[in-house]
């Protein structure tokens, strides 16, 4: 086959893109789906309740289960992602990811405990907790591209 058709039709001046390159690019687009849905159907299991069906148990449930069966989706397609990744991009997610769960831990559990004894003055949320650990895994995975530049 003539390496010439294997690029763009329509922009033949796009080099034509690797087996390797396809596989992210379509595991990366699963991904943020998966992400995506679950997002929504967590603020659909928080904010449902209160909203649109009035603390009704059993669509509470539901959504809960939604949110529990698409979590599990986006793990799949997350260790799917990490299992495309060459030998360096794996290593540097893994590496991020370590480093964020170790915060959230050493930030997490005694933030938890300080809510409980009441040394601090506010409610410990859970959310805001995430929001750090997001943050640092991001942190850490430019931290370890930018190093590996």
């Amino acid at each position: 086959m003539n390496s010439r058709l294997v690029g763009d039709a329509m922009n033949p001046s796009k080099p034509p893109q690797s087996n390797y390159q396809s596989r992210i690019r379509t595991s990366t687009k699963l991904l943020y789906r998966w992400h995506g849905w679950w997002a929504a159907a967590t603020l659909l299991m928080c904010f449902g309740p209160g909203f649109f069906w009035h603390r009704n148990l059993w669509l509470t449930l539901l959504a809960v289960a939604l949110d529990f069966a698409v979590g599990v989706g986006m793990i799949l397609a997350t260790k799917k992602f990490i299992a495309e990744m060459d030998e360096l991009q794996r290593k540097l997610f893994l590496d991020a990811l370590a480093i964020a769960l170790g915060v959230g831990l050493i930030v997490g559990v005694p933030w938890t405990v300080m809510d409980v004894y009441r040394v601090i003055h506010f409610h410990a949320n859970f959310g805001l907790l995430v929001i750090l650990m997001g943050l640092t895994f991001l942190a850490s995975l430019l931290y370890g591209t930018w190093r590996y530049r």
